[in-house]
């Protein structure tokens, strides 16, 4: 390795904590071109991960790190639903979890490199109108990095929601929510004003209602907003049936 280059990539090791996946956008904001970095990863000074993306030998790949990384990928990415809820202390199963759920605005494959690491899913699903704010109900959790994005637990929620009968099941779900102990009133009232689909308005009123939460009323009021058909039937991937009755 030249000596110019060797000065390049020390210094890189000295700006980058270990364990951060480094794209060759990254690399070419500390002078490093794509060249250059294909050269070290044939030399041995870089793992390559995948196409553009590298890692110092012998480092473990940081979780953190590299959902900051996808983000720089995805704009809007964040971590969601019932990932976002256990990360806030919110759980039902204290068991091993299952895969990270990962949202974001548009649709990417996982890279291969990430998923072998840190086992995720990621999806689309729109829940709200245009007109909300990007970053309602989205933040960073209590010593987490300022650019890896979390559901609050009042977003959260309705991304639970979203997901009963595709890959997640309705007691897992009502017993999540008996546990969101002190939902932020204002917050969810915000979210539930952009709230765009009936079947996650009426699963949130028929469950405030049978388990005696605290914004039912909210629930119940958005959901007449939202109108739709007299009923909303599913029979369900998880094996739930959903019956949701337009409230009266």
């Amino acid at each position: 390795m030249g000596t110019s280059q060797s000065l390049l990539f020390r210094q890189v090791l000295i700006d980058l904590p270990r364990g951060t996946p480094m794209t060759t956008a990254t690399l070419s904001k500390h002078g490093i071109q794509a060249k250059q970095a294909a050269r070290l990863a044939a030399t041995g000074w870089l793992q390559r991960l995948g196409h553009g993306v590298y890692l110092l030998p012998g480092d473990k790949l940081d979780r953190d790190a590299s959902l900051a990384a996808l983000a720089q990928l995805s704009p809007g990415m964040h971590v969601g639903a019932k990932t976002a809820l256990a990360w806030w202390g919110v759980r039902h199963n204290l068991g091993i979890g299952p895969a990270m759920t990962l949202w974001g605005e548009k649709p990417m494959t996982l890279p291969a490199w990430f998923v072998t690491s840190f086992p995720a899913r990621y999806q689309v699903t729109h829940l709200f109108d245009a007109a909300m704010p990007a970053d309602l109900g989205l933040a960073t959790v209590p010593a987490g990095r300022s650019d890896v994005l979390v559901s609050t637990p009042e977003r959260a929620m309705l991304e639970l929601l979203s997901d009963v009968g595709k890959q997640q099941g309705l007691e897992e779900a009502r017993n999540l929510l008996e546990a969101i102990r002190t939902p932020r009133m204002p917050v969810l009232e915000q979210l539930f004003s952009h709230l765009t689909r009936i079947k996650v308005v009426r699963l949130a009123a028929d469950l405030a209602e049978d388990l005696d939460l605290p914004w039912m009323g909210m629930a119940l009021r958005h959901s007449q907003r939202l109108g739709g058909g007299s009923r909303w039937v599913s029979s369900t991937k998880t094996g739930d049936r959903l019956d949701l009755r337009r409230p009266k």
